[in-house]
């Protein structure tokens, strides 16, 4: 069974991307693989904005395991892009973000998936404990499953 597209409304922090013209491919819209980088890019701005990732020094750092997207909608250079995002599982070691790739002022989602990141300590590359400040931002963002 097919996804329907969410809601602005099911998510919980929002970024602003400008899409590009090297974003569309020769079918005239945006590249599967650019939704993925804006995926990394509304997660990771978010830790960063809320000082808990420090790509140089951060103990723990998150390494993607998983990702998945669906799409509804086509969008294309010069589309305004919104990406949204939520916590949808956060465990021990490893967090599930959900993200929906809107298009201009649209309510549904063009575009949405999933990213899981497991942390890991950063020399040994073993799985550790989300930090606690970074467990209370993520938990800022969480949603209970419906």
């Amino acid at each position: 069974m097919r996804p329907e597209a969410n809601k602005r409304s099911d998510y919980k922090h929002f970024h602003a991307i400008t899409t590009r013209w090297m974003d569309n491919d020769v079918y005239g819209h945006v590249n599967n693989v650019v939704y993925y980088s804006w995926f990394d890019t509304v997660v990771n701005e978010f830790l960063v904005a809320n000082g808990v990732l420090d790509f140089e020094h951060s103990p723990v750092i998150g390494l993607v395991i998983e990702t998945q997207c669906n799409y509804f909608a086509s969008v294309a250079f010069p589309d305004r892009v919104t990406a949204a995002l939520r916590v949808a599982k956060l465990g021990n070691s490893s967090v599930r973000y959900e993200v929906g790739i809107f298009r201009g002022d649209e309510e549904r989602a063009s575009a949405q998936g999933h990213f899981v990141h497991v942390y890991v300590d950063r020399v040994s590359r073993r799985p550790a404990t989300i930090p606690d400040n970074m467990r209370k931002v993520l938990q800022s963002i969480e949603v209970t499953p419906a």
